[in-house]
């Protein structure tokens, strides 16, 4: 993805108010709320225009993409609230307010800006005058488009041009920008990887000298971005130049094995639905993935927990990936025979993480990565959802009977209740046809009440 002998552009005023025909789709569609905003603020003569990625999503024909909406205005955040009557205050001392708009959705307004003091983490901003002023303080070209229902586009640096080439450059010299934030060296990686981008030899050279200045970044926007490219649709891109730049082996560098082809094709066989809930599952599958082949398919769990730990994952997010490693990339032999063993596991882990186990098993089959054959992770899958689609207990709350019926029975409260109702979850997960209270009654009468 790195592009060889690609020209470095220079700020074309040719291309400044709008640009040629080609490949770029130049209808942008910007939802109705967004004329409304943008109206109303001009008629107030505060300049604004929209930003942000669904200006470059627009450009690439794929409005329907991740991208905001945003709105960079002249008008001060104190202006923006005045004249907005629902507003979130945002980030105020970074120029941004939060808008509803007639959609009911929540629309970044942000005062032009530009940076006055940086430190590789987050700039100490101060607001403009212009748009100029705002856009040369972006990242990269791509993300330094404006558009305005009347003046169209205005793309000082020939962003759309690039789009049209799928060529990643930085505003201006790369190493003065990821000196800046070094957040962008991941962010370029993402956008090279989830947008099919070549990345400028410079930009990637400035790239590459800047991976050591990740280690200054705090660990949850670290992890916001790791998390983003395993949200995408084909995550093994932006993977594959995470090791090639030397990101990974910064960020993540209890990963002995590296991303080999191996676990690249197992990740990205994880599917993903639409649903932005959906996709954030999906994330989590494909990190225990990357866990589990980065340590050689025997993943330490304190390994796993000290690593996410470190990026800050919530305790529910580091079980959750734990649990879906705990089960490799196939099903053992005894699982695939004994129904008993099956049902066991299932329960030790939950319907949802024993459904994410099976979905690894599914993409390292898809990308024949599975130690199993498909004849057996078949079965196996259509085994499990046989049993949910019944209702074969999973867990003493399944039972029909409880401890309160074993009490009425004439047993003495005390630890062999709990004993004994494990025993009859282990004979009804032989065989779920005596999930009956009147038969589990009769099973425990056999051992006899203990007083």
């Amino acid at each position: 993805m790195l592009a060889s002998g690609a020209p470095h552009h220079r700020r074309d005023r040719e291309r400044e108010r709008g640009i040629g025909t080609g490949r770029v789709n130049v209808k942008v569609n910007a939802p109705p709320a967004v004329h409304q905003l943008i109206a109303t603020l001009e008629g107030e003569d505060f300049e604004t225009w929209a930003v942000g990625g669904a200006i470059r999503d627009a450009l690439l024909g794929e409005p329907g993409g991740d991208g905001d909406w945003d709105l960079a205005t002249r008008a001060t955040p104190r202006q923006v609230q005045r004249l907005f009557r629902r507003t979130v205050p945002l980030g105020i001392r970074y120029g941004t307010v939060g808008v509803f708009g007639s959609d009911d959705i929540l629309y970044e307004v942000t005062t032009f800006r530009h940076d006055v003091l940086t430190y590789g983490r987050k700039a100490v901003v101060a607001f403009a005058t212009s748009l100029e002023e705002d856009l040369a303080r972006r990242d990269f070209t791509v993300n330094a488009i404006a558009w305005h229902p009347e003046r169209k586009l205005f793309d000082p640096y020939g962003g759309a041009k690039d789009l049209e080439h799928r060529l990643l450059r930085t505003v201006g010299d790369p190493a003065e920008r990821f000196r800046e934030d070094y957040l962008r060296v991941l962010r370029g990686l993402r956008f090279a990887g989830t947008l099919e981008m070549e990345i400028h030899p410079d930009t990637w050279k400035g790239m590459v000298d800047a991976v050591p200045g990740l280690a200054r970044l705090s660990m949850e926007r670290v992890r916001e971005e790791l998390l983003r490219v395993l949200a995408s649709a084909v995550p093994s891109r932006a993977l594959e130049l995470y090791e090639r730049s030397g990101a990974r082996a910064l960020i993540l560098p209890d990963l002995q094995q590296g991303i080999g082809s191996s676990a690249l094709a197992t990740i990205d066989a994880v599917r993903g639905r639409r649903t932005k809930e959906s996709r954030s599952v999906a994330a989590e599958v494909r990190l225990a993935v990357l866990l589990l082949f980065g340590a050689g398919l025997e993943a330490d769990p304190t390994m796993v927990a000290d690593t996410l730990t470190r990026l800050r994952f919530s305790k529910s997010e580091t079980e959750r990936v734990q649990a879906a490693i705990s089960g490799g990339l196939g099903p053992g032999a005894g699982l695939l025979s004994d129904p008993v063993a099956r049902r066991r596991w299932h329960a030790s882990l939950g319907r949802w993480r024993a459904h994410d186990v099976l979905r690894i098993w599914f993409a390292a089959l898809r990308a024949g990565t599975s130690p199993a054959g498909r004849a057996e992770v078949f079965r196996l899958i259509a085994q499990a959802r046989s049993d949910l689609r019944n209702g074969v207990p999973m867990s003493l709350a399944d039972l029909a009977v409880a401890g309160k019926d074993l009490l009425e029975k004439g047993w003495a409260p005390g630890p062999e209740i709990g004993r004994t109702l494990g025993r009859l979850l282990e004979a009804v997960w032989s065989d779920p046809g005596l999930n009956d209270r009147a038969t589990l009654l009769e099973l425990a009468a056999e051992e006899g009440p203990v007083r």
